[in-house]
Order: structure tokens, then C-alpha cells, then sequence
């Protein structure tokens, strides 16, 4: 894969844009136990530039979210329901902390056949469909997200191998997923089996729960605003890794927390 060097950026916004101009975005993250990955995942998308963030969830935990982002909708969970929610999407964010298990394993299937709009799969997404046996069948591009654990468990092999050799971990990925991959870690890597981004910024103090769900809404909040998918991957993981630096150097390392990041985000995307 060739390297690409030049971060891509984000347009600047017409002065007569609108919410709608800016696309909306389709969070369908969460469990009872893990509904932060919700709040972390619909903040960062909505932090990132989405026009409309709307996040899908059962009932019984939409007012939680209603209450910690204001600015974002809810919607159920339902089959029904999703199926709605994903024709009025112009991004999905699929995965973080919706669990493992029967359930799961369906809704992303039932995404993948539906979705004809960008879809970043992430955490849970990727547990479920692993190991990758065949090219992941989607109507729409795809975004896939692995950390290393992840990566491992997607190519049958263990973190170890992964690590040992990230840049063919990559290229695996790419050529098992037919996604966008970005595979993260220190010095996180984006490929799309052609082209290659070796992010630069970054510091252990993201090495915190929720950081990948930030991640993923953010994403999100960047196909859903027309970037392509390697492009949107790559402003993506800088844009993060750039937040988490400045937030190191005025709170250190030690006590950055993933919610932390969202907002300063927002300033890199300036």
C-alpha cells in the first residue's frame, strides 16, 4: 500500500448550511452496564460536525441519554425501528457497548444488508463477526475499528502476531473486511487495501475507557458530512490523537478521561 502523509480537512461551511447540510448520524450503541459508550459515541458525533445525531436504544434507557445529550434524539431498538431510523441516516455508528451475543450478531447483519449509507462498525460490531472468513457483504462502505484484541480475534491469530507486525495485520484486515480499516494503538494505522496513513499524534493517556467510542462517533459525524471513507478515517484518528495531546499538556496524561476529548475535538476540527 502506497503511504499517504497530508491529513485531509473539512470544507468550510456555507454560510446559509443548515442542520440538514450536515447530515445525520445513527448511533446504535449501549446496553444496561455500558450505556457511557452511548453518551461517549452520540457527544463526540455531535462534537464531530454532525447537523442531527440520533441514537437508537431500548426504551427503558432512552431517557438517560435524552438527559446526558441533549442535543441528540432517540429512537428504539427495534427491528421496525431501525430499519426507519437507517433510511433517514446519512451515517451509522454501530457497536460500542451493545454486548456480545445472539442479538447483536443479527442487528449488525441486519445493518450491513440494509444500510445504504456508511456504516463504521466498532467494539462489539467486531466481536460479533468474528473470525473474518469472507469479505463482510454490506450495501454500503464500510468503517471497521479494531484495537488489537479486536484485530486478533478478527484474523484467528493473537495480539502478539498482531503487534509484531502491524502493517501486514493492516493489510490483512483490508483484504479480509473489504473495509476502510483503521487499526488502533499507538501510532494507529488507517488502510483501504490501497493506501496507507500512519497517524502521528496521540499519548498513553487515551489508553482510557471510552476512547474508541469517541472515535467511532466522530467518524460517524465525518462520513455523515460527505468525506469518503479513508479520507474521513484519516482526519479522524488525528483530529482524536491531536485532542488527547493538547488535553496532556494542560491536564496530563495520568487523569485524562475519554470524556475529556469530545470537546476539544471541536477546536481541532477548527
Amino acid at each position: 500500500m502506497s503511504i499517504v502523509r497530508t491529513v485531509p480537512r473539512l470544507p468550510p461551511r456555507a454560510r446559509d448550511a443548515h442542520k440538514g447540510t450536515f447530515g445525520t448520524v445513527l448511533v446504535i450503541a449501549g446496553s444496561e452496564g455500558m450505556l457511557g459508550a452511548a453518551i461517549l459515541t452520540a457527544t463526540a458525533a455531535l462534537r464531530g460536525g454532525a447537523g442531527l445525531v440520533r441514537v437508537a436504544l431500548p426504551r427503558a434507557l432512552q431517557p438517560f441519554v435524552a438527559m446526558a445529550v441533549p442535543c441528540a434524539t432517540t429512537s428504539g431498538r427495534s427491528d421496525a425501528a431501525l430499519r426507519a431510523a437507517v433510511r433517514t441516516a446519512d451515517a451509522v455508528v454501530v457497536g460500542p457497548g451493545l454486548g456480545e451475543g445472539d442479538r447483536t450478531r443479527s442487528l449488525v447483519r441486519m445493518i450491513l444488508r440494509c444500510s445504504e449509507v456508511p456504516v463504521v462498525l466498532d467494539a462489539d460490531a467486531l466481536n460479533v463477526l468474528a473470525p473474518l472468513r469472507a469479505v463482510l457483504a454490506a450495501r454500503a462502505r464500510l468503517v471497521i475499528t479494531p484495537h488489537p484484541g479486536e484485530a486478533a480475534r478478527l484474523l484467528g491469530t493473537s495480539v502478539r502476531e498482531v503487534q509484531a507486525n502491524r502493517g501486514l495485520a493492516l493489510r490483512e484486515l483490508c483484504r479480509r473486511s473489504g473495509a476502510v480499516v483503521v487499526l488502533k494503538g499507538a501510532r494507529t494505522l488507517v488502510g483501504d487495501g490501497t493506501h496507507c496513513f500512519k497517524n502521528g499524534t496521540g499519548n498513553p493517556g487515551m489508553a482510557t475507557g471510552g476512547s474508541g467510542d469517541v472515535l467511532a462517533g466522530l467518524l460517524g459525524a465525518l462520513l455523515a458530512q460527505g468525506m469518503a471513507p479513508f479520507a474521513a478515517a484519516c482526519l479522524g484518528v488525528h483530529a482524536h490523537g491531536a485532542a488527547g495531546d493538547r488535553l496532556a499538556k494542560r491536564l496530563g496524561e495520568v487523569g485524562l478521561l475519554a470524556s475529556d476529548l469530545p470537546l476539544q475535538i471541536a477546536a481541532e476540527l477548527r
